[in-house]
């Protein structure tokens, strides 16, 4: 997301827009400059000239575009609109339906943040303390671990089932259950595989072929990729972050506990 903004919109003056959402909604974006983009797990931060930073998170329904001069987004969109910058010559960023829009002190993001564990896709990505801290709860549920931002920063629903699969783990066995220096290395691997690869974004059986990226995420009732056993389901548990939708082969995925 970030790499695909940075060269329409870094650097770049803005001569109006608003923030639309969030505790500083209605707050006037004109006369700050985009001095830079930057991912730390799936939270944004659009640094803005002088001393200041807007932070967002898509969450599942959020996203980015950018219009050139005049175009404005879709009708049926505009009402879900959360952040609009406009820059001169008219080429627009629209931020849209995002549920966190923060406008924070440049020297109090890292603050804001701190929380966040060690992200693959950084350069400060810390292997070991990702193994810490997911070895510090050991009996928790695999998937439940991985979603946790707290332990590895960036992995969401489809990279924990994803990851499960191909560690052999059952997704509610202990995250203990795998090597956990194996785990970690893998899922950094593929975050930045699907990050920096064209074609692969969140592919993670090598193939692009419609119906094959993934090995066990949105196949329920249909064959393993690996073995041909029914890929079971279990639907998400409102308001449960922990249990959300998950798959799994259960013959290469068999329960342990």
């Amino acid at each position: 997301m970030a790499a695909r903004l940075r060269p329409q919109v870094v650097g770049r003056m803005i001569s109006s827009g608003e923030l639309r959402s969030g505790s500083a909604a209605g707050t006037s974006l004109a006369g700050w400059r985009i001095a830079g983009l930057e991912t730390r797990g799936k939270h944004l931060i659009t640094w803005l000239d002088p001393g200041f930073a807007l932070h967002t998170h898509l969450l599942m329904q959020g996203s980015w575009t950018v219009t050139r001069s005049g175009r404005t987004v879709p009708v049926r969109v505009q009402s879900a609109v959360r952040v609009r910058a406009e820059f001169e010559g008219g080429v627009t960023l629209w931020g849209i339906d995002m549920p966190v829009v923060e406008l924070l002190r440049a020297n109090s993001v890292a603050t804001a943040l701190g929380h966040l564990g060690p992200d693959p896709l950084r350069d400060d990505w810390d292997a070991v303390e990702a193994v810490r801290r997911l070895g510090a709860r050991p009996d928790r549920a695999f998937v439940g671990a991985l979603l946790d931002q707290r332990n590895i920063a960036g992995l969401g629903n489809l990279w924990a089932n994803e990851l499960a699969f191909l560690s052999g783990v059952h997704p509610f066995d202990p995250v203990a259950t795998a090597d956990l220096d194996s785990l970690v290395a893998r899922a950094a691997r593929a975050l930045r595989l699907s990050a920096t690869v064209p074609g692969m974004y969140q592919v993670t059986t090598g193939s692009t072929r419609r119906g094959s990226a993934h090995w066990v995420a949105g196949r329920a009732g249909r064959p393993c990729l690996r073995c041909g056993t029914r890929i079971l389901v279990r639907a998400e548990v409102s308001g449960d972050p922990e249990r959300r939708r998950t798959w799994w082969c259960p013959a290469c995925q068999p329960r342990r506990s």
